[in-house]
């Protein structure tokens, strides 16, 4: 019956909850405090969206040398989230009192007059140092946008396999993790004549790992840009955050904020990009520049769980292009229009 699946969900988020704050006290009691993990947000005129997370973490010891050797996915998985932790947030001189919710996430819009471009704020928990993070604020005359997702699209993962997902997330170094052969440069060159052009990483990828994720898109100079995860873990009624709801509604959400803008959307073939981007252009045509779908190599697709079946787009009413890799994507979208070329 439907009414037991939901008490057996809403019992395991309690136990999660408790799991939690049993680790938060025994942190606070190893004298250890709460701080803010910052993650670049986005904004316009007049608002901020900003992103971060509060969390007792660990002490991390690089066993070799460089400024992120031997970091290890499970590090990211170390922390100890708190819950309900008041956040004081500083944006345009003034300063905001806000909540993180229960898995310690910080996901606030708020007031603020900022230049266009990137700016920034501060935010601080309980007397911690004052973290700063950066914001980009987009002008209204800027009318083209990418959102881009990130695993199999921008990196290889080979998600969402279970346990080659485990091993990516949990035991891989992050100097392991290599990149899709020339989605730098194509991001890089669809930005580099539309200044003030933003760039959204939209992932399924939990917040653990946001810190990896930014050192990665950093090392191999992808252009830089908010990036918006989720939390993973139960919630009222279901055993896991549903990832597709998550991409769904933040590209509603950026269709409502930036009105302006029509976006290139950029996925790839392994898991729902296509069917995501389908039901978005329907909906939102005029929002909508382009979609370039990345094809996944037959291995990437075995590892990835199966390669999704892509719709036919030929009489779609905005420009649909695939590829397997940057370079072939770019070399598509130049010829449909999207990138004005050389």
């Amino acid at each position: 019956m439907p009414s037991t699946p939901r008490k057996n969900i809403l019992w395991l988020a309690r136990v999660e909850r408790r799991f939690h704050s049993w680790r938060e006290r025994r942190a606070r009691a190893r004298g250890q405090r709460p701080t803010v993990a910052a993650f670049p947000g986005y904004g316009g005129e007049g608002w901020v969206r900003v992103l971060g997370r509060v969390l007792i973490a660990p002490k991390v010891k690089p066993l070799g040398g460089g400024e992120y050797a031997s970091v290890r996915g499970w590090r990211s998985f170390a922390s100890v989230p708190v819950a309900f932790a008041q956040v004081s947030i500083e944006v345009d001189g003034v300063t905001h009192d806000v909540v993180a919710d229960r898995g310690g996430v910080i996901d606030v819009e708020l007031p603020g007059d900022l230049t266009p471009g990137w700016q920034t704020i501060s935010m601080s928990v309980e007397g911690s140092d004052v973290i700063e993070t950066r914001v980009f604020i987009v002008s209204s005359d800027v009318d083209f946008g990418i959102v881009s997702d990130i695993d199999d699209t921008v990196m290889v993962t080979a998600l969402p396999r279970p346990f080659v997902a485990a091993w990516n997330s949990f035991v891989l170094d992050e100097h392991a993790r290599q990149p899709v052969p020339g989605m730098a440069v194509m991001l890089e060159r669809l930005t580099r004549d539309r200044p003030g052009t933003p760039v959204i990483y939209l992932s399924t990828g939990a917040w653990n790992v946001a810190p990896t994720l930014m050192r990665f898109l950093r090392r191999h100079l992808f252009p830089s840009g908010p990036m918006l995860l989720t939390d993973w873990g139960p919630t009222h009624d279901r055993w896991f955050r549903s990832g597709q709801d998550h991409k769904a509604e933040n590209l509603q959400r950026l269709a409502k904020e930036f009105p302006h803008i029509r976006w290139l959307l950029v996925g790839d073939d392994g898991q729902h990009d296509d069917a995501l981007y389908t039901a978005f252009a329907s909906e939102h045509p005029d929002r909508v520049r382009g979609v370039a779908i990345r094809r996944l190599s037959p291995a990437e697709a075995v590892l990835a769980g199966g390669r999704t079946a892509v719709n036919d787009h030929a009489a779609a009413d905005v420009p649909w292009v695939t590829g397997s890799d940057g370079a072939a994507l770019l070399d598509r979208l130049t010829d449909v229009g999207v990138h004005p070329g050389t």
